[in-house]
């Protein structure tokens, strides 16, 4: 087992979990195991199935009830609890840095407890849109996304529990190039349109808010109790 697994949710683009299990393969160097959760829902699931991705020790994937992103990924950091470190990629992240995730693996194993992310050639230094995380973080706190937030503002949230612990890294020399529609690197799509409406971004918003008010300093307070920060 490596020492960190990234979780990568998917729905409805297969072609972009081979995409990136390629790119991952070029440029990894065993430090990170790649998990897929695919929803039992998905129409597409069958053509997910059959890609070659999980013929290899490396890769494998999880199928369940459709949970939405943040959701999913607290389910998966708790049902994954053995790792040194987690992480999330979207699947329109492609890792570029030739041994990225032993740098990230190295930075963390440093820190202690830290969260750090790499240049996504579109946020850069400004979010985290792919992270990665020491494992003892999400233990402490019970959850790696913050309760009732489901796709947007994750990244902020996780930026700024990373500030507010004095352990946050941003890492410049770690390519992970996120091919979003925004950077005119994808066409939009019906998952895109769904995430980024109007509704979407007023219902996270809220959670955002109140998470800023009081679920942020709650868990610093569950971090500095737990000797993390």
């Amino acid at each position: 087992m490596a020492p960190m697994v990234v979780f990568v949710p998917s729905r409805g683009r297969p072609g972009n979990i081979a995409q990136l299990a390629e790119s991952w393969q070029e440029t990894f160097s065993w430090y990170a195991d790649l998990l897929v959760a695919l929803d039992e829902d998905d129409p597409a699931l069958p053509e997910y199935l059959a890609l070659d991705v999980w013929n290899g020790t490396w890769a494998s994937n999880v199928v369940g009830p459709r949970r939405r992103l943040g959701p999913t990924l607290n389910w998966l950091a708790e049902s994954f609890p053995d790792y040194d470190a987690i992480g999330f990629m979207g699947d329109d992240h492609r890792p570029r840095t030739p041994r990225w995730d032993e740098m990230v693996c190295k930075v963390l194993d440093g820190m202690g407890a830290a969260i750090v992310y790499g240049d996504d050639l579109l946020q850069h230094e400004r979010l985290p849109t792919a992270v990665f995380m020491t494992s003892n973080i999400p233990a402490a706190l019970g959850w790696m996304c913050p309760p009732g937030m489901v796709h947007l503002y994750l990244d902020d949230a996780w930026k700024a529990l990373g500030e507010g612990m004095g352990r946050l890294r941003y890492l410049p020399n770690v390519v992970i190039e996120h091919l979003h529609p925004t950077a005119g690197k994808a066409p939009m799509d019906e998952r895109y349109a769904e995430v980024n409406s109007a509704e979407q971004y007023a219902s996270d918003g809220a959670v955002f808010e109140e998470f800023k008010r009081a679920g942020l300093p709650a868990a610093l307070e569950k971090l500095h109790t737990a000797g993390l920060c």
